[in-house]
This record gives C-alpha cells, sequence and structure tokens, in this order.
C-alpha cells in the first residue's frame, strides 16, 4: 500500500515545526527518520499516523486522503508504535497482543476469533515469546516488553508500520534485537516499515533509505549517500570518523562536538 505525504507544514504552538515537505516513502522498503532532537520526526511520524491531525498539505493512504478515513480503515492498513504506552496492570503478553485485533471487530460483535487467533499466535511467534505469552507484560524485560509491543502491532496486520525510536532505553542487546525484528518484519511480509531512529549506525544498517530533518525541512536518499561525515557536521554538529566493519558496512563514530559562533 502506498504512503504519500505532501506539501506538510506543521505549527504548533506558533512555532513552525514542518515547512512544505515532500518526503517520498517507498512501497516495501524499510525507512529511517533521523535528525536531531526537536527537529520535528515524532512529530511528522504521527502526522502520517492522522494522529497529530493540525497540519496543512495532505497525507494520502493507498490513494485516499487520511483525514477522510475511519479510524479501524487505517488501522488495518497502518499501526504505529509510539515511544510508550500505557498498559493495563495485570494484562499477559497473549491479551496485550490481542488489542492489536481492534481494527477487525465492532461495537458489538468479537470478530472472527479463529482469525484472531492465528494473527496473535503468528506475531507472538516472529518476536519469539512463546514461553512468556501468559506472562503479566509488568514481569518482563525491557527488551521483551518491546517485542510485545511490535506483535501487538503486527497482530493489526498492516502494510505499512511506524516505529517511533523503538530502541530507546533498551540496551545494545536488546536494541540489535529489535532491529532484526524490524528488518524480518519488512523481509517476511513485504511491509513498508518507517521508523524514527536515533543510532545514527542503525539506520546505516537497516535501512534502505533515510529521511534527514533539519531546519523545518527533509532530504532523503539511500543510507550510503546520506549518511556521511559531512552530513554529521551540518546536521547534529559533531566531527565524526568513518571505519569499515569486516563484513564491509560502514560505522560512523562521532568524536566530537563542533564549536559554535556565538551570535
Amino acid at each position: 500500500m502506498k504512503l504519500e505525504a505532501k506539501n506538510i507544514s506543521v505549527t504548533i504552538a506558533g512555532k513552525t515545526i514542518l515547512s512544505n515537505v515532500n518526503p517520498v516513502f517507498p512501497e516495501g522498503r524499510r525507512i529511517a527518520i533521523i535528525g536531531p532532537n526537536g527537529a520535528g520526526k515524532s512529530t511528522l511520524l504521527r502526522v502520517l499516523a492522522n494522529l497529530h491531525t493540525q497540519y496543512e498539505g495532505e497525507v494520502f493512504l493507498g490513494g485516499e486522503n487520511i483525514r477522510k478515513l475511519d479510524r479501524k480503515k487505517v488501522a488495518r492498513s497502518l499501526a504505529i508504535l509510539p515511544q510508550s504506552m500505557q498498559i493495563p496492570p495485570d494484562t499477559t503478553v497473549s491479551r496485550l497482543i490481542d488489542f492489536g485485533r481492534f481494527p477487525y471487530r465492532g461495537m458489538f460483535t468479537g470478530g472472527k476469533p479463529k482469525e484472531d487467533r492465528e494473527a496473535v499466535e503468528r506475531a507472538i511467534s516472529l518476536v519469539k515469546l512463546e514461553k512468556f505469552k501468559d506472562r503479566q507484560v509488568n514481569s518482563l524485560s525491557g527488551g521483551e516488553r518491546q517485542r510485545a509491543r511490535i506483535a501487538m502491532a503486527l497482530a493489526q496486520e498492516p502494510e505499512i508500520m511506524l516505529f517511533d525510536e523503538p530502541t530507546t532505553y533498551l540496551d545494545i542487546a536488546h536494541q540489535l534485537e529489535v532491529m532484526q525484528i524490524i528488518r524480518l518484519i519488512n523481509e517476511k511480509y513485504k511491509m513498508t516499515v518507517i521508523a524514527v531512529l536515533h543510532d545514527i549506525n542503525h539506520a546505516l544498517q537497516y535501512a534502505d533509505e533515510v529521511i534527514v530533518v533539519k531546519d523545518q525541512k527533509t532530504f532523503q536518499g539511500s543510507p550510503k549517500k546520506i549518511i556521511n561525515a559531512d552530513m554529521l557536521a551540518n546536521v547534529f554538529g559533531v566531527n565524526a570518523e568513518i571505519f569499515s566493519t569486516t563484513g564491509g558496512e560502514s560505522v560512523l563514530i562521532p568524536v566530537s562536538t563542533i564549536k559554535r559562533q556565538s551570535s
């Protein structure tokens, strides 16, 4: 399913966050959104998900203006995993993931139990939480909780998944685990994946396309073309060195901040 954003501008409390941006989201690809804090990355993601509706411009989902679509219809095509979410106390992993089936249930109907159960089981299997499915979510480690949250979004069976900083607060091993799951979702289901990322090397290793948000604008391209020492200096204000791994992948290591002239 195609997701398009045209001439998006956002102003919050009198401050322009995004100004007439036209990011492109190739179908079936992994797209990373990067940029400094406060640049508008998460705002852009929420606009795409129709969660932030105070914007100028248009977002099209499957060729239809997302503003005019029913909320459940949007949720059957697009899922978003926010940075944090409130989970009711005593919720089990299976129950949490089952919440992802809400787009397929009516106000007075319980959906299709067999299809719901199979979707939940597939999601649990993909994130490898079978032995935790009857555990309470609040008893899990941070990495396990994040995998359960990803499975909940996956149970929606969307064609597009949005992730807002999915590795925040996780240790290195769990960060890699989450990024590998995101890659698997994309490859297994040919799903378009759009993720706001803080770790530049995650964008280098896992993204097919990178969108940089800076000074109310966006620019984009392939990771190898976009992510380089000049970009880190201009966008993030840091000096960086580039190394190659034994596998031939590039790794950027920030070594110092750039002193800014006083205005």
